[in-house]
């Protein structure tokens, strides 16, 4: 096999632009690692900002390779690697790297492939359906009968927190600024769309009659954050997962001290390596078997080639996308 492999690099921080596509020297697993030839790599929004210069990547990732998750072929195995063998299809996320041929990742926090699922599109999958899983239930512990209120229901993590709560037998209350998006996911079984101007927080109070909503699920920020004090129930939970409609807002303290509410943020990328490991196994046990049953589906916008990484990156810029982009190698 060549030492060598190709991969997306940034130049340097700035717009689509400064990505490109270039020979770079192929990595190689260590012990309890596993190299993966890359079928596909997601485009998140987090790619934007370290594209950017705004979210660097973590100790120990490539600075000017991006990819958060990747799915693919396990090609070879480092020593002690007992769970996976060379040819087993795998999946899951990655502190950077995944715009490439080939990354290496910790073999603990790699996730089997549904089989059902052409491998392309199994790069849609975990980035997406990881995030809302954990925000929603395992932090936040959402519940059948519960009533989940998820911002930009067409983003790609909110169209896996649209599955996983119906898939729940939970209520799941959608918004996004765009009617379209809104009628799209609907196909996808979300009955109470709400459109996201200025009496958004009123639709939501309506449509619950008054009670509120036990978990949001925020994938904007600050500009929905009065908003969502207003629509919280008693002991609702609030857990901010995306910003990229602002960083900052005021919060009413007495109004979440009277609702016995909470808040709090999460990301995936850079939590240790033990901790991606446990929502690796949990996510096997409680999501996979919805790719098997067909309860659950990847939603996916457009699939470039890898080559097109600029294209994608302007195509995520325009919010024009409806579920997830790929890069295809």
């Amino acid at each position: 096999m060549s030492d060598s492999m190709r991969a997306i690099v940034m130049r340097a921080p700035g717009d689509a632009d400064v990505l490109e596509m270039r020979e770079a020297e192929r990595p190689a697993p260590a012990d309890g690692e596993l190299l993966v030839r890359v079928a596909s790599s997601g485009v998140n929004r987090a790619d934007l900002m370290q594209r950017m210069g705004r979210y660097p990547a973590p100790p120990g990732y490539p600075e000017d390779i991006l990819g958060l998750e990747y799915a693919g072929t396990v090609e070879e195995i480092g020593g002690g690697v007992e769970r996976f063998a060379p040819g087993d299809t795998v999946m899951g996320i990655t502190g950077g790297g995944g715009y490439a041929d080939f990354v290496v990742v910790p073999a603990v926090t790699a996730v089997s492939a549904p089989a059902q699922l052409e491998m392309v599109r199994v790069g849609a999958l975990p980035e997406v359906f990881m995030t809302a899983f954990d925000a929603a239930f395992v932090q936040e512990g959402l519940q059948p009968g519960e009533t989940l209120l998820v911002h930009a229901v067409g983003s790609g993590v909110g169209t896996a927190a649209l599955q996983l709560g119906t898939r729940a037998g939970v209520t799941v209350i959608g918004t996004s600024r765009t009617a379209t998006k809104l009628e799209r996911a609907k196909e996808l079984g979300l009955e109470h769309a709400v459109l996201a101007d200025e009496n958004w927080p009123d639709s939501v109070l309506e449509l619950t009659g008054r009670r509120g909503v036990d978990v949001i699920l925020d994938l904007v920020g600050g500009p929905y954050l009065a908003g969502n004090q207003r629509v919280l129930a008693q002991r609702g939970r609030h857990i901010v997962v995306g910003v990229p409609g602002g960083l900052t807002a005021e919060i009413d303290l007495r109004a979440l001290m009277g609702r016995r509410g909470s808040i709090r943020g999460t990301v995936l990328r850079a939590r240790p390596i033990e901790e991606k490991a446990a929502l690796a196994r949990a996510f096997e046990t409680d999501v996979l078997p919805g790719f098997t049953d067909g309860t659950l589906r990847p939603v996916i916008d457009t699939v470039f080639p890898a080559a097109q990484a600029p294209q994608a990156h302007r195509h995520m810029e325009s919010n024009r996308n409806f579920g997830k982009i790929l890069l295809e190698w």
